[in-house]
């Protein structure tokens, strides 16, 4: 923005500048037709005039358009914190619904404690059967392994390759 702005008051000083080393030019009377009639007028005064006119409309557009600008941001900035207000307050809803739900949830817990006994002894009564499921497994492959060992030492005595051991 601020090289526009450079811009323009170079420009408008080239025309200044231009405008006074050509000023006995500028104000030189000449005769102008305006359609219906002839006028004895300086050209240059009347150019200058028109550049001065339409500057100034240029000016009032640019103020219209950053005042509309300017309106429009403060509108969006209003729907801004309305949409904020409004989700904030339907993130407070969530968790008040959450802490709601929560307690609810604890307080039916708690109810069901005395069922909570019961589910839990047969919770343990099942883990005791698991362990001894388990410990049966790893003696039988304890045996199995021990059955493998045995029947490999006698093929190798059986082939002379290991020493008897007699005990």
């Amino acid at each position: 923005m601020r090289v526009a702005i450079v811009l323009l008051l170079l420009v408008l000083a080239g025309t200044a500048a231009f405008v006074t080393l050509n000023w006995g030019a500028v104000i030189t009377p000449v005769d102008l037709s305006l359609g219906v009639g002839m006028v004895k007028m300086p050209l240059g005064l009347v150019m200058l005039g028109l550049l001065l006119a339409i500057t100034a409309l240029f000016l009032v557009f640019v103020l219209f358009l950053q005042t509309s600008v300017l309106l429009e941001t403060r509108r969006q900035a209003k729907e801004i914190r309305a949409s904020r207000d409004l989700a904030d307050q339907a993130e407070a809803s969530r968790f008040t619904e959450l802490r709601s739900f929560l307690e609810a949830e604890f307080a039916g817990r708690g109810a069901q404690k005395g069922d909570s006994g019961a589910s839990q002894a047969a919770v343990l009564e099942r883990m005791e059967r698991l362990e001894q499921g388990l410990r049966v497994l790893i003696e039988q492959s304890g045996n199995g392994l021990a059955a493998h060992i045995g029947e490999l030492e006698d093929r190798l005595e059986k082939a002379s390759v290991l020493p008897v051991d007699r005990r």
